[in-house]
Protein backbone atom coordinates (compact mmCIF):
# COMPACT_ATOMS: atom_id res chain seq x y z
CA UNK A 1 0.00 0.00 0.00
CA UNK A 2 1.30 3.43 -0.88
CA UNK A 3 1.86 5.88 1.92
CA UNK A 4 0.24 9.29 1.65
CA UNK A 5 2.64 12.22 1.38
CA UNK A 6 0.78 14.90 3.32
CA UNK A 7 2.44 18.27 2.88
CA UNK A 8 3.59 20.06 5.99
CA UNK A 9 2.33 23.52 6.90
CA UNK A 10 4.45 26.16 5.22
CA UNK A 11 5.54 23.93 2.35
CA UNK A 12 6.71 26.15 -0.49
CA UNK A 13 4.59 26.11 -3.63
CA UNK A 14 7.51 24.85 -5.71
CA UNK A 15 7.91 21.89 -3.34
CA UNK A 16 4.18 21.16 -3.54
CA UNK A 17 4.26 21.19 -7.35
CA UNK A 18 7.15 18.70 -7.34
CA UNK A 19 5.25 16.51 -4.86
CA UNK A 20 2.18 16.67 -7.10
CA UNK A 21 4.28 15.51 -10.06
CA UNK A 22 5.67 12.63 -8.03
CA UNK A 23 2.18 11.51 -7.05
CA UNK A 24 0.98 11.64 -10.64
CA UNK A 25 3.99 9.60 -11.77
CA UNK A 26 3.00 6.81 -9.39
CA UNK A 27 -0.38 6.30 -11.04
CA UNK A 28 -0.93 4.78 -14.48
CA UNK A 29 -4.61 5.79 -14.54
CA UNK A 30 -6.37 9.12 -13.86
CA UNK A 31 -6.28 10.31 -10.25
CA UNK A 32 -9.13 12.38 -8.91
CA UNK A 33 -8.56 15.87 -7.60
CA UNK A 34 -9.85 14.77 -4.19
CA UNK A 35 -7.12 12.10 -3.94
CA UNK A 36 -4.45 14.61 -4.99
CA UNK A 37 -5.74 17.15 -2.46
CA UNK A 38 -5.64 14.54 0.29
CA UNK A 39 -2.11 13.38 -0.52
CA UNK A 40 -0.71 16.91 -0.74
CA UNK A 41 -2.67 18.30 2.19
CA UNK A 42 -4.24 21.23 0.32
CA UNK A 43 -7.70 22.20 -0.87
CA UNK A 44 -9.31 20.94 -4.07
CA UNK A 45 -9.29 24.49 -5.44
CA UNK A 46 -5.52 24.67 -4.86
CA UNK A 47 -5.06 21.39 -6.73
CA UNK A 48 -6.91 22.82 -9.75
CA UNK A 49 -4.64 25.88 -9.70
CA UNK A 50 -1.51 23.72 -9.33
CA UNK A 51 -2.53 21.47 -12.23
CA UNK A 52 -3.02 24.53 -14.42
CA UNK A 53 0.38 25.90 -13.34
CA UNK A 54 2.14 22.63 -14.20
CA UNK A 55 0.40 22.44 -17.57
CA UNK A 56 1.53 26.00 -18.36
CA UNK A 57 5.13 24.93 -17.58
CA UNK A 58 5.00 22.07 -20.06
CA UNK A 59 3.74 19.12 -18.04
CA UNK A 60 1.56 16.92 -20.26
CA UNK A 61 -1.23 16.38 -17.73
CA UNK A 62 -4.48 15.12 -19.25
CA UNK A 63 -7.88 15.26 -17.59
CA UNK A 64 -10.26 17.72 -16.03
CA UNK A 65 -12.09 18.44 -12.74
CA UNK A 66 -14.54 15.68 -11.80
CA UNK A 67 -12.82 13.03 -13.93
CA UNK A 68 -9.20 12.85 -12.83
CA UNK A 69 -5.69 13.60 -14.03
CA UNK A 70 -2.89 11.56 -15.54
CA UNK A 71 0.69 12.58 -16.37
CA UNK A 72 1.78 11.35 -19.78
CA UNK A 73 5.24 9.69 -19.96
CA UNK A 74 8.26 11.67 -21.08
CA UNK A 75 7.93 14.69 -18.78
CA UNK A 76 10.81 15.24 -16.37
CA UNK A 77 10.86 18.55 -14.55
CA UNK A 78 9.60 22.00 -15.53
CA UNK A 79 12.15 24.80 -16.00
CA UNK A 80 13.08 26.53 -12.77
CA UNK A 81 11.04 29.67 -12.25
CA UNK A 82 12.59 32.66 -10.47
CA UNK A 83 11.67 36.32 -10.14
CA UNK A 84 14.29 38.91 -11.09
CA UNK A 85 15.10 39.59 -7.43
CA UNK A 86 15.35 35.87 -6.66
CA UNK A 87 17.82 35.41 -9.50
CA UNK A 88 19.92 38.32 -8.24
CA UNK A 89 19.95 36.93 -4.70
CA UNK A 90 20.83 33.46 -5.95
CA UNK A 91 23.70 34.53 -8.17
CA UNK A 92 25.10 36.99 -5.63
CA UNK A 93 25.15 34.21 -3.04
CA UNK A 94 26.96 31.87 -5.42
CA UNK A 95 29.47 34.57 -6.30
CA UNK A 96 30.09 35.26 -2.60
CA UNK A 97 30.74 31.57 -1.96
CA UNK A 98 32.98 31.39 -5.01
CA UNK A 99 35.19 34.27 -3.86
CA UNK A 100 34.99 34.20 -0.07
CA UNK A 101 35.25 30.53 0.94
CA UNK A 102 37.69 27.68 0.42
CA UNK A 103 38.49 26.06 -2.92
CA UNK A 104 36.14 23.10 -2.41
CA UNK A 105 33.08 25.28 -1.87
CA UNK A 106 34.23 27.66 -4.60
CA UNK A 107 34.28 24.88 -7.20
CA UNK A 108 30.94 23.60 -5.93
CA UNK A 109 29.40 27.06 -6.34
CA UNK A 110 30.57 27.18 -9.95
CA UNK A 111 29.02 23.76 -10.58
CA UNK A 112 25.72 24.83 -9.03
CA UNK A 113 25.67 27.96 -11.18
CA UNK A 114 26.12 25.94 -14.37
CA UNK A 115 23.39 23.48 -13.34
CA UNK A 116 20.94 26.28 -12.61
CA UNK A 117 21.69 27.94 -15.94
CA UNK A 118 20.96 24.65 -17.71
CA UNK A 119 17.42 24.37 -16.30
CA UNK A 120 16.35 28.03 -16.32
CA UNK A 121 13.64 29.30 -18.59
CA UNK A 122 15.23 30.44 -21.82
CA UNK A 123 14.23 34.08 -21.26
CA UNK A 124 15.91 34.05 -17.83
CA UNK A 125 19.31 32.73 -18.92
CA UNK A 126 20.51 36.05 -20.33
CA UNK A 127 19.26 37.86 -17.25
CA UNK A 128 21.08 35.34 -15.05
CA UNK A 129 24.33 35.82 -16.97
CA UNK A 130 24.06 39.63 -16.87
CA UNK A 131 23.23 40.07 -13.19
CA UNK A 132 25.14 43.20 -12.17
CA UNK A 133 25.80 42.23 -8.54
CA UNK A 134 29.23 41.01 -7.49
CA UNK A 135 30.95 39.87 -4.31
CA UNK A 136 34.29 41.40 -3.42
CA UNK A 137 37.37 39.25 -2.77
CA UNK A 138 38.05 37.85 0.66
CA UNK A 139 40.76 39.29 2.87
CA UNK A 140 44.29 37.97 2.44
CA UNK A 141 44.61 36.25 5.84
CA UNK A 142 41.80 33.73 5.42
CA UNK A 143 43.74 31.00 3.58
CA UNK A 144 43.63 27.82 5.62
CA UNK A 145 44.73 25.37 2.93
CA UNK A 146 42.68 22.19 3.00
CA UNK A 147 41.63 22.53 6.63
CA UNK A 148 38.09 23.69 5.89
CA UNK A 149 37.54 20.84 3.42
CA UNK A 150 38.80 18.27 5.94
CA UNK A 151 36.56 19.69 8.67
CA UNK A 152 33.46 19.82 6.43
CA UNK A 153 33.98 16.16 5.52
CA UNK A 154 34.39 15.28 9.20
CA UNK A 155 31.18 17.14 10.12
CA UNK A 156 29.32 15.32 7.36
CA UNK A 157 30.61 11.90 8.42
CA UNK A 158 30.50 12.61 12.18
CA UNK A 159 34.18 11.82 12.51
CA UNK A 160 36.49 13.06 15.23
CA UNK A 161 39.45 15.23 14.26
CA UNK A 162 42.89 15.76 15.76
CA UNK A 163 44.23 19.31 15.47
CA UNK A 164 47.40 21.13 16.48
CA UNK A 165 46.20 24.54 17.61
CA UNK A 166 48.04 27.72 18.55
CA UNK A 167 45.92 30.12 20.60
CA UNK A 168 46.21 33.92 20.86
CA UNK A 169 48.91 33.64 23.53
CA UNK A 170 50.99 31.45 21.15
CA UNK A 171 50.45 28.33 23.24
CA UNK A 172 50.44 25.18 21.12
CA UNK A 173 48.21 22.27 22.08
CA UNK A 174 46.86 19.15 20.47
CA UNK A 175 43.10 18.61 20.67
CA UNK A 176 40.75 15.75 19.88
CA UNK A 177 37.52 17.40 18.80
CA UNK A 178 34.08 16.66 17.44
CA UNK A 179 33.55 19.33 14.76
CA UNK A 180 30.08 20.90 14.79
CA UNK A 181 29.93 23.96 12.55
CA UNK A 182 32.08 26.31 10.46
CA UNK A 183 31.44 30.04 10.24
CA UNK A 184 32.77 32.05 7.29
CA UNK A 185 33.58 35.64 8.24
CA UNK A 186 35.44 38.42 6.42
CA UNK A 187 39.10 37.58 6.83
CA UNK A 188 38.76 34.47 8.97
CA UNK A 189 36.88 31.21 9.49
CA UNK A 190 35.85 29.79 12.82
CA UNK A 191 35.21 26.18 13.76
CA UNK A 192 32.79 25.34 16.54
CA UNK A 193 33.55 21.95 18.07
CA UNK A 194 33.19 19.84 21.17
CA UNK A 195 36.69 19.73 22.65
CA UNK A 196 37.43 16.54 24.55
CA UNK A 197 40.35 18.19 26.34
CA UNK A 198 38.07 20.88 27.82
CA UNK A 199 34.87 18.77 27.91
CA UNK A 200 33.01 21.72 26.47
CA UNK A 201 32.31 23.59 23.26
CA UNK A 202 35.20 25.64 21.93
CA UNK A 203 35.81 27.84 18.89
CA UNK A 204 38.97 27.55 16.80
CA UNK A 205 40.26 29.95 14.19
CA UNK A 206 41.14 27.85 11.15
CA UNK A 207 44.35 29.73 10.29
CA UNK A 208 45.68 28.84 13.77
CA UNK A 209 45.28 25.13 13.08
CA UNK A 210 48.74 24.02 11.92
CA UNK A 211 47.81 20.38 11.46
CA UNK A 212 44.43 18.76 10.96
CA UNK A 213 43.74 15.08 10.43
CA UNK A 214 40.72 12.85 10.85
CA UNK A 215 40.74 10.32 13.66
CA UNK A 216 39.71 6.67 13.42
CA UNK A 217 37.00 7.46 15.99
CA UNK A 218 33.48 8.52 15.05
CA UNK A 219 30.62 10.14 16.96
CA UNK A 220 27.90 8.60 14.80
CA UNK A 221 24.40 9.82 15.61
CA UNK A 222 25.62 12.69 17.81
CA UNK A 223 26.26 15.39 15.18
CA UNK A 224 22.73 16.78 15.07
CA UNK A 225 22.42 16.69 18.85
CA UNK A 226 25.73 18.49 19.34
CA UNK A 227 24.72 21.16 16.83
CA UNK A 228 21.41 21.74 18.62
CA UNK A 229 23.16 21.94 22.02
CA UNK A 230 25.66 24.43 20.64
CA UNK A 231 22.81 26.58 19.31
CA UNK A 232 21.05 26.43 22.68
CA UNK A 233 24.26 27.48 24.42
CA UNK A 234 24.59 30.47 22.08
CA UNK A 235 20.99 31.52 22.65
CA UNK A 236 21.49 31.33 26.40
CA UNK A 237 24.47 33.65 26.03
CA UNK A 238 22.45 36.04 23.88
CA UNK A 239 24.50 35.61 20.71
CA UNK A 240 23.44 34.44 17.29
CA UNK A 241 23.90 30.92 15.98
CA UNK A 242 27.10 31.62 14.06
CA UNK A 243 30.37 30.83 15.84
CA UNK A 244 32.05 33.89 17.28
CA UNK A 245 35.80 34.46 17.62
CA UNK A 246 36.99 32.81 20.80
CA UNK A 247 40.36 31.75 22.08
CA UNK A 248 40.11 28.46 24.01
Amino acid sequence: MLTNHVSMPGMARSERLLLLLQILRRHRYPVSGHVLAHETGVSLRTIYRDITALQSQGADIRGEPGIGYVLKPGFTLPPLMFTETELEALLLGLRWVSRRTDSGLSHAAADVESKIRAVLEHKRVEQFDNTALFAGPGLSDDDDGNTAQTLRDAIRHEQKVIIDYTDASQTLSQRLIRPVSIGYFDGFRILAAWCELRSDFRHFRLTRISHCTTSTEFFTGQGGWLLSQWKIRNRERGINEQPLPHNP
